[in-house]
């Protein structure tokens, strides 16, 4: 049997397949159609079952990270949403937090409410914060809610009610009434979809949900009928935004779930490769066609969030701790008023793309930058799939950057790339140094089709002493499908002082939820054995606004005392300090379910072969301004053994990355086939020990 991992991004679409009576590992590339992610996805399959001549139905498992809720908000095209709220209350979605997104430039505005006002309906009802009834649901407002929002042509609607995590019947009564009178309309209820304390951000999330839910149900139709029409039997999971797999059911129901779909498996992937190379500290640096994604692996675990922003939603669900920009390959350098060089976060994507991919697009992108550099081959890319055209490259930067600034070619096209690498790092720092981690503990993880050609500069740049780069970094996310288990996040409000007795109301919501998530993965046919429960506390000290996560093995099991040490111990490391005389208060109790499912083994190399066998030519590749052009020798990687060691400069190309090696800079190639770089004398401190 086959497992397939597919990564669907906004210029390529990715795939990783596993064969699992050998180990042995596949990747393939196609470009993505952002028309239909499905139609690529559809392509991409079709290609490996003929290439390999594998039969659909050896296809055991597919797994698919998706950016189709991603893009819906960012472009604004989500479904027209109705709010059905608590009288008094329906401005709160655009009123927020009154906070400025930029506190002194007022061109920087907060997004549009995805509910417009006129189809933000209150109803009468009221629900106090200890879940005692006030006011009586008044079922007549909501029928004439949903009447006037089947007069407007509503397709979605949320629900969302003060308190209703503490009492979701009024909730539960308002939906019966909408699925009564508009049994065609997409529902998304706040109690469902986030039973969590702060009205804004659940209510934020609750329309998120609804917003992208009927165009997400459509794509996932479509992407179900093209793996069917290939006569695939596995049901195909998703994966979604804490890193765990899920069913299309799931999604159907969850869709802001997958709003960091593709990223989370990613940085799933890249904390399992790095801690079998041995680094347990790392940086991950995904660089795609439209952004650069990075976020921390510390100790061997991904660092989590309960609340994200995107596109500049507020989205309280757990999820991968993502930082994202719009810095890649596709993304455009242009001139602001001033004459000052700017690169992104606009991007020329999949279509028309570069202007070397002579597809129609004539402005001047990181890529194109790269080919003038030579850094990226300037004749073809993806094992010689792709032509691409130097010329045009050229004259994109020539005519774009370089004679409006009054700059050489080379110059024109470093600048670009420097540009890139300054906001590249801002982000890290942003995620790292900001936070009080030193990045001299740490390892960047560069993966992604662009990340390995910016990481050593990067890395430079940051102050962090190692580079790994996996094999077929660009496929990363797709080989991230195949390390990660089934799996789905519950919460429940509890805001109290921390005392025995409200501790035992601790345990009790843990007991429920456990419930729950048994119910959750019967239906996900996880096996018994296969099953683990993860437990979380938000806690903060009485006076503070806001919580740390804590996670114990278990409520009962724990017990108070070890929550109040592993507490002390949460804040310490986030805000670096401890009050052990100050009342703690709990506020939500968190349970992740989790189904083990087989991952894809990570084969170790063949340790024999010779490097001058891997040499397949020299070009010349210009290293920047100290160092200019130099003659550079171009390895292929997968003639690469385990145990070759490498000098800078030298260009390591493979069908989905390049990584470039700057002079000065040494390379090995470990067991598992990681390229791991040291940027001058340094060496990363990690958690694991260094490369076994």
């Amino acid at each position: 049997m086959h497992r397939l991992g597919i990564d669907v991004g906004g210029t390529f679409t990715d795939f990783t397949l596993l064969d699992e009576r050998d180990g042995s590992v596949r990747f393939h590339k196609v470009a993505s159609t952002p028309h239909d992610p499905s139609e690529a996805i559809a392509r991409g399959i079709a290609d490996l079952l003929d290439a390999y001549r594998i039969a659909p139905r050896e296809l055991g498992h597919v797994g698919h990270g998706t950016t189709v809720a991603t893009n819906l908000v960012i472009e604004r095209k989500g479904a027209l949403t109705g709010l059905i709220t608590t009288k008094g209350f329906r401005d709160v979605l655009e009123i927020g937090r009154q906070i400025r997104p930029h506190l002194y430039d007022y061109r920087v505005t907060r997004p549009p409410a995805l509910a417009r006002r006129e189809h933000r309906i209150e109803v009468g009802e009221r629900v106090n914060a200890a879940g005692s009834v006030l006011l009586a649901l008044d079922e007549r407002e909501v029928e004439r809610a949903v009447q006037r929002f089947k007069a407007d042509g509503v397709s979605s609607v949320a629900i969302c009610f003060l308190h209703s995590y503490c009492n979701p019947d009024h909730e539960r009564r308002a939906r019966a009434v909408v699925q009564r009178l508009m049994p065609e309309a997409y529902l998304s209820v706040s109690s469902e979809v986030l039973p969590e304390f702060r009205e804004f951000e659940r209510l934020s999330t609750t329309v998120l949900n609804a917003a992208v839910g009927p165009r997400m149900e459509s794509y996932l139709d479509r992407f179900l009928e093209r793996v069917r029409a290939l006569d695939i039997a596995a049901e195909p999971y998703t994966i979604h935004s804490n890193g765990g797999l899920m069913s299309v059911r799931a999604v159907r129901s969850f869709p802001v779930r997958t709003c960091l779909s593709g990223p989370a498996a990613g940085v799933v992937g890249a904390a399992a490769v790095g801690e079998a190379a041995g680094f347990g500290n790392l940086v991950t640096f995904d660089v795609g066609g439209t952004s650069t994604d990075v976020s921390l692996v510390w100790r061997g675990k991904p660092l989590f969030s309960s609340s994200q922003s995107v596109a500049g939603y507020p989205v309280k669900t757990p999820m991968v701790d993502i930082h994202v920009i719009g810095a890649g390959g596709g993304s455009i350098a242009w001139t602001d008023d001033a004459g000052a060089l700017k690169v992104g976060p606009r991007s020329a994507g999949a279509d028309p793309g570069p202007a070397a991919y002579v597809k129609g697009g004539n402005e001047p992108t990181i890529t194109d930058a790269m080919i003038c550099l030579h850094r990226l081959n300037p004749v073809a890319l993806l094992g010689g799939r792709l032509p691409v055209s130097e010329a045009a490259a050229r004259e994109a930067i020539l005519g774009n950057v370089a004679r409006p600034l009054g700059l050489a070619l080379e110059a024109a096209a470093e600048g670009v790339v420097r540009i890139a690498n300054a906001n590249m790092s801002r982000a890290i720092r942003a995620v790292s140094t900001e936070r009080g981690y030193d990045l001299s503990e740490f390892a960047l993880f560069a993966y992604g089709g662009a990340g390995p050609l910016h990481a050593t500069e990067i890395a430079a740049e940051c102050g962090i002493p190692t580079v790994v780069v996996p094999q077929e970094p660009g496929a990363m996310c797709a080989r991230g499908m195949l390390l990660t288990d089934v799996s789905f996040d519950f919460v429940r409000s509890e805001i109290a002082e921390l005392t025995t007795e409200s501790w035992r109301r601790v345990c009790g919501l843990f007991g429920e939820m456990a419930a729950e998530a048994a119910q959750w993965l019967e239906r996900e046919r996880v096996a018994p054995a296969d099953r683990v429960l993860h437990f979380y506390v938000d806690a903060r000290y009485q006076g503070q606004n806001f919580e740390v996560i804590v996670p114990l093995e278990g409520a009962a099991e724990a017990g108070i005392g070890a929550f109040v040490a592993a507490f002390h111990r949460a804040h310490e490391q986030e805000y670096g300090y401890r009050l052990p005389d100050r009342a703690i208060e709990v506020v939500n109790c968190r349970l992740q379910a989790v189904g083990r499912v087989p991952k894809a083994p990570l084969r170790e190399l063949n340790g024999a072969g010779e490097l001058a066998n891997a040499c397949i030519g020299d070009r010349a590749i210009y290293h920047g301004a100290v160092h200019g052009w130099i003659d550079t020798r171009v390895y292929a990687r997968t003639k690469l053994a385990a145990g070759a060691r490498l000098a800078g400069p030298a260009l390591i190309e493979e069908m989905s990355s390049t990584t470039l090696l700057s002079p000065g800079q040494r390379a090995c190639v470990d067991r598992i086939g990681n390229l791991v770089i040291r940027i001058g004398n340094g060496s990363a401190r990690p958690e694991y020990g260094s490369v076994r």
